[in-house]
């Protein structure tokens, strides 16, 4: 698993790399300041688990890999403008992100704001822009991704993180809360990596159940992760959800039964995977990693 995760990674990188030396190539105009901070945001020490996904869901389909580039690149860009303004003095007021500082402890904090909102708008310009994907298809994936970063998603579960902030909301409150604000953009990986395949109506609600069990199984495992690991393995401050006094399932259910939830939706996830018709064993094995992972 490992193995094929480090050739996604890599492939992903590279992607983003040629992208931002297109992008100073062609708007030689474009702030050389802004184009570094965001580069600088962008092609850090990231898992880069959502393009994986992405790429993994849709080779299980047979769809060719240059097919998904894009896909791929823009869930990472949105990702990574996500961390560059939740650490700003404003929200999580972060000073350290994937080992090093954040993005306006780097630069300042008003080229952070630019460069969150440069990936934002990058991800939808290269999605439209894409060369071997079909029009109809650019649709979908553009659909996707907004609905899963917008209101309804990433940023609206943002909005709920930061009003429970001291308060301890009950089971489905939390859920609902952490399958907008980090659940939604895992979800779309898979759906993005999936919408291209002729199978994709037929397998749709498996891959939405899956999606939305790692989701909240991935932000159970980094509420642990705040209370067991440390700074250094982690590239950001250990704690901080804690001194944030943040809603956590380990705050609400204990860290016992905190792990033994997660367990149980690596589990649903596990056996929704099983109810494909497909090569999965590449999903099975970073269903699993979520668990094991250190950061």
């Amino acid at each position: 698993m490992q193995t094929q995760l480090q050739t996604y990674q890599t492939r992903v990188n590279r992607a983003l790399e040629t992208l931002f030396k297109q992008l100073s190539e062609q708007q030689p105009n474009t702030s050389t300041r802004l184009i570094e901070a965001t580069q600088y945001a962008t092609l850090n020490k990231g898992k880069r688990l959502r393009p994986a996904l992405v790429y993994a869901m849709g080779e299980a389909l047979q769809i060719p890999l240059c097919q998904l580039d894009t896909a791929a690149c823009a869930i990472e860009l949105i990702h990574s403008y996500s961390l560059v303004h939740d650490d700003l003095p404003a929200m999580d007021n972060d000073e350290l992100r994937r080992g090093q500082p954040t993005c306006h402890i780097q630069y300042d904090e008003a080229t952070a704001i630019l460069v969150g909102d440069a990936q934002q708008t990058l991800a939808f310009q290269i999605l439209s822009d894409d060369p071997f994907v079909s029009d109809a298809h650019k649709i979908q994936l553009i659909q996707k991704l907004s609905r899963a970063s917008g209101l309804g998603g990433m940023i609206g579960g943002q909005m709920i993180d930061m009003q429970s902030e001291g308060l301890l909301p009950d089971l489905s409150h939390l859920k609902a809360m952490h399958l907008m604000k980090t659940g939604a953009l895992i979800k779309a990986a898979l759906l993005m990596g999936a919408c291209q395949s002729q199978e994709y109506a037929k397998l749709a609600n498996h891959i939405t159940t899956f999606g939305d069990a790692i989701g909240l199984a991935f932000q159970v495992q980094d509420d642990i992760l705040d209370i067991e690991s440390d700074t250094q393995t982690l590239g950001k401050p250990q704690g901080s959800d804690l001194q944030a006094n943040k809603s956590t399932y380990p705050k609400l259910l204990g860290l016992d039964s905190a792990k033994r939830y997660r367990d149980e939706l690596i589990a649903e996830a596990l056996q929704t995977l099983q109810k494909m018709d497909l090569n999965t064993t590449f999903l099975k094995g970073l269903t699993r990693y979520i668990v094991q992972r250190k950061h």
